[in-house]
């Protein structure tokens, strides 16, 4: 019999391709697996439950990982972290039912994304320095009409794949200012390729009054070449949390930022 446990993993998407693994790169779960091959000293299978693209990070990406042998989860957690480069870092690791899979039984994804109004010698890697002044209200009033169900497929990348739903349910969107700090998050079923970044560029050209209501309204009404115009950089976004039944999610005025630290 093989056991299942769910990982919580905290990573720095610099320098990675993206979450999922692929042949002659280097991603998230690649690298994760080489070290969970190290430590259970066998193949195992390991799963995210999302799929974050190439320099985008996370707060608390959940997988399940499968193995045949048996070991606690504070020997786990300590000998992944032991084989694990320094920016990529397990959390918590704990038993999991035979049928959970870290993606199908998740029931919300939440990301972040950092708006930087100034120039910092620190953030560089962890935010989208807009040098613009931003009108944030303006911004909330165009975020609240992504809020319900709509058709995103003007935000997704072509990508995504043809038969991929592009009809998504989304939490209204939060936006909070604190100090040079603009953080956008949004939470939702499931998200398409490149969306919340699109959403974000499309946010920050209302903020600098380059868009207006009626044109946020036309991108959720068919084709549109706005949103993949806008795309911003992938540095400012982090997958935030992954929610399962039963879990509920802290205000955004609760949030720390910067994250560095604050677990998920």
């Amino acid at each position: 019999m093989r056991d299942r446990y769910k990982l919580t993993i905290e990573y720095d998407g610099t320098g990675y391709s993206g979450w999922q693994e692929q042949e002659n790169a280097r991603t998230i779960q690649g690298t994760l697996r080489k070290a969970a091959v190290a430590v259970f000293q066998e193949p195992v299978d390991i799963q995210g439950a999302g799929r974050t693209d190439a320099g985008v990070h996370a707060l608390g990406q959940v997988a399940h990982l499968v193995a045949g042998r048996r070991l606690r989860p504070a020997e786990i957690r300590n000998g992944l972290n032991d084989n694990l480069p320094s920016n990529i870092n397990i959390l918590d690791v704990s038993p999991a039912g035979r049928g959970f899979h870290a993606r199908h039984d998740a029931h919300l994804r939440s990301y972040l994304y950092a708006v930087s109004t100034r120039r910092s010698a620190f953030l560089k890697r962890y935010i989208w320095w807009v040098r613009d002044r931003l009108d944030v209200k303006a911004m909330q009033s165009a975020a609240d009409l992504f809020g319900g169900m709509h058709n995103f497929a003007a935000y997704a990348d072509k990508r995504s794949g043809a038969d991929a739903s592009t009809k998504v349910l989304l939490q209204r969107p939060e936006i909070r200012e604190t100090g040079s700090i603009i953080l956008v998050r949004v939470a939702g079923s499931h998200f398409l390729w490149k969306m919340v970044r699109r959403m974000i560029g499309v946010l920050v050209e209302v903020g600098r009054g380059k868009a207006g209501m009626e044109q946020v309204e036309a991108t959720l009404c068919g084709p549109n070449e706005l949103p993949a115009r806008l795309t911003a950089p992938p540095s400012g976004l982090f997958l935030e949390r992954v929610l399962y039944h039963g879990d509920t999610l802290q205000p955004l005025s609760s949030v720390a930022w910067p994250p560095f630290g604050s677990g998920c």
